[in-house]
This record gives C-alpha cells, structure tokens and sequence, in this order.
C-alpha cells in the first residue's frame, strides 16, 4: 500500500475515531491503532505514528476541557508512566507484530465484558497504575485509553472531569512514546504523508464528537460503538494467528 493509500484510509478512520471518543471521551484510538495494526504495520511504525497522532487529538480534547482537569491525578500518573516507558523503550523493535496483534485482539475483548461495580482503588493507586499501565502496554500496543480509562472512572467526579483528566494522560503518554520512539532510532517523521493529514483528520474529528456529545442516543452509540470492536477483535485475531501460523 503506497502512503497516500495509507494517509487516505487513515484519515478517515482517524475522523470517525476521534469523533467517537469527542462524544465518549475514550475508545476511538483502540480503534484506530487497530486499524493501523490490521493494515500489517510493524509496531516500530505503528506505535509512533499513532502517538504522534493520538498527541494532537488528545492536545485537542484537554484545551476543550482543560478547566475541568485534575492535575493532581495527572502528577501521579506521569510519575508512573515515565519509568514504564523508559524500562521498556530498548525493546520496542523485537517484538512480533502477530503476537501484538492477538494481545490488542485480548484486550479489545476484555473491555468489552460488563464493568463489575466493584469498590474503586484508592485514588492515587488507581492514578500510579494507569501510569504504568500506559507505560507498560502503550510502548508496544499503543492505544491504552479504553483499559486504563476505567481506572479514572472516580464515583466523586463528574463526566467532564473524567475526560479532560484522561485526556491529558494520554497527552503525557504519547508523548513520552514519541520520544521514546525517538531516542531508540524510529522517529514520527517517518511517513510525514501520511501524519500530516491523519493528525488533521483527528483534530476535524474531535471538534465533531464535541457537537455531537449529548446528540447521540446512548443506547445506539453503545451498539455502534460495541461491534466495531467485536468486528476488530475477530479481524485482529485472525490475522495474529494466520501471520504466527506462517512464521
């Protein structure tokens, strides 16, 4: 596939995406990288490509929210994230795009289980987890929002808080990929046809899901929301497999 083919199928991915997570305020990106990953990209050009694009759409939602942030929560989590991704930053070119690909294919799967109500961690556990887990998991899966987003899910906080505090996680979080990235030899820029408009696309698509937040029935979304990811889980799956099969 050429890179304007790549940029042209991922821009609009990347707008439908972003528009989701404007009206949910998080799962677009498992989307989108599972698009990336199901196109055959290498996490080496998978991941940084869409940490760099993941930056400006989540850069977008914190400004659209940023009083709503809590920066507190947001200190404990990088305090975590930093070392996550700094430990594991030397082996992101050794691992198998297949095996990835069943490990997102797991995780899409998991989250779509009903949430257990149980008791909530105490705050700052639950904010220095998911600071490791987005450092862990997000150096090679690279989306991390709809596994650890449920970690921000505080009863005592309100919807808004909840998105504009995740959202500035994530900005922390890809950010430090790109750098990550960077520093270990792949750096962002390495298809600039294709990031130039995919990062636009997700910035268009955030200000969309923003007018679209409160418009959309929360039952059709769900439905919507939920067979896109059983449609990528089983797409995921599949293609894991038959790569490990032919390995």
């Amino acid at each position: 596939m050429s890179d304007w083919q790549l940029a042209l199928l991922l821009s609009l991915t990347g707008l439908f995406t972003s528009a989701l997570s404007g009206v949910a305020g998080l799962g677009g990106g498992t989307i989108l990288i599972g698009v990336i990953y199901a196109l055959g990209l290498a996490p080496v050009e998978a991941v940084p490509l869409f940490a760099a694009v993941q930056l400006v759409s989540n850069l977008t939602r914190t400004a659209a929210y940023v009083q709503h942030v809590e920066w507190r929560a947001a200190g404990w989590f990088l305090l975590a994230a930093i070392p996550a991704t700094a430990l594991l930053a030397p082996f992101a070119a050794q691992v198998n795009v297949h095996v990835i690909q069943l490990i997102l294919a797991g995780l899409i799967a998991i989250s779509l289980l009903p949430v257990q109500q149980a008791r909530p961690l105490p705050a700052r556990l639950a904010f220095v987890a998911a600071g490791a887990a987005n450092g862990a998991l997000g150096m090679f899966v690279g989306a991390t929002g709809l596994f650890v987003g449920r970690l921000f899910l505080r009863p005592e906080w309100p919807r808004q808080k909840v998105v504009a505090t995740l959202a500035l996680t994530q900005v922390f979080g890809h950010g430090l990929r790109v750098i990550a990235y960077g520093v270990v030899g792949f750096s962002v820029f390495a298809k600039p046809l294709v990031l130039i408009p995919v990062a636009g696309s997700v910035v268009l698509g955030t200000l969309i899901g923003k007018q679209l937040n409160g418009k959309l029935s929360e039952a059709a979304f769900r439905r919507l929301f939920q067979g896109i990811l059983i449609v990528l889980t089983l797409k995921l799956s599949y293609d894991g497999l038959q790569g490990l099969w032919n390995w």
